[in-house]
């Protein structure tokens, strides 16, 4: 690993911020420790999503390896500086080397990235999570700090396909993205995966939301918000339709925090069960 390179694309993700005007704010600063493993468990709501937590986990000296989707490395130009800089490519269809990779780094001590819903939500809540974040730390004896973000969304996230496209970026300067590190979760190496993974949704769902209610992150009067959850009041799709959207694991754990869907709906993660089951 080459903290070099990891410098340089910060310097240049900063670049970039600054060209689209956006302010970056951060909380909870101090719950990152400066030394030791640590895993830095995100929500994640949009493609943007690694670098402002980067750039805030910077200021405590930390490098975060981030688990990263592994069709990454096939984009040109990017393979070697994401080797370089440490990240870890993750196959869904195969993930033990990943999670063998990550538990190697935080032994040697370093800061890991983990986005656990293991995709962007649509609905910008919560979703199901996945377990491997609290496996890794009741196996490491790393800290869990929970962490959020929001602003990012607003200018390249997912969407509703209108004819089956994808919303692109949109680059509308004078954004702002607030990142909120929460109080960090200590797990004894006895802890059971399925409690300590509800423990991290119930903490991200409490920041995320506390994010998502700053008044300057609220919809103007009449204005159509689809970059807003649908229970604060914006249009983004609540948790129901989001399951068609989704592409969730099947081996998440369906969420118990948050918002509920419409009533005589499966929770997300029991679609993906039922179809298994019936297949």
């Amino acid at each position: 690993m080459d903290e070099g390179w990891y410098r340089t694309a910060l310097g240049l993700g900063r670049l970039a911020l600054r060209a689209l005007d956006v302010t970056l704010e951060t909380r909870g600063l101090e719950h990152v420790p400066a030394t030791g493993p640590v895993i830095l468990a995100a929500t994640h709501v949009s493609y943007l999503d690694s670098l402002p937590i980067c750039l805030a986990a910077r200021e405590r000296g930390r490098f975060p390896r981030f688990l990263s989707r592994h069709d990454v490395w096939q984009t040109p130009g990017l393979a070697y500086p994401m080797d370089r800089m440490g990240h870890i490519p993750v196959d869904r269809d195969a993930p033990a080397a990943a999670y063998l990779r990550a538990r190697r780094l935080l032994r040697e001590g370093e800061a890991v990235g983990i986005f656990p819903e293991a995709g962007i939500s649509y609905s910008f809540t919560v979703r199901s999570l996945m377990r491997g974040t609290v496996a890794l730390a009741r196996e490491t004896g790393a800290v869990i700090v929970p962490t959020a973000l929001w602003g990012s969304q607003r200018i390249y996230s997912v969407g509703r396909p209108v004819e089956g496209v994808e919303p692109g970026p949109d680059l509308t300067r004078g954004r702002r993205i607030d990142v909120c590190f929460g109080e960090p979760i200590t797990l004894g190496a006895a802890a059971d995966l399925v409690a300590g993974t509800t423990e991290l949704g119930l903490r991200l769902t409490e920041l995320l939301e506390g994010l998502q209610e700053l008044p300057h992150h609220q919809p103007r009067a009449g204005e159509h918000a689809p970059w807003h959850p649908a229970h604060l009041g914006g249009h983004a799709p609540d948790r129901g339709e989001a399951l068609v959207l989704d592409q969730l694991p099947r081996s998440a754990l369906s969420p118990s925090w948050g918002p509920s869907g419409p009533p005589g709906l499966p929770v997300p993660g029991e679609l993906a069960r039922a179809a298994t089951a019936a297949g």
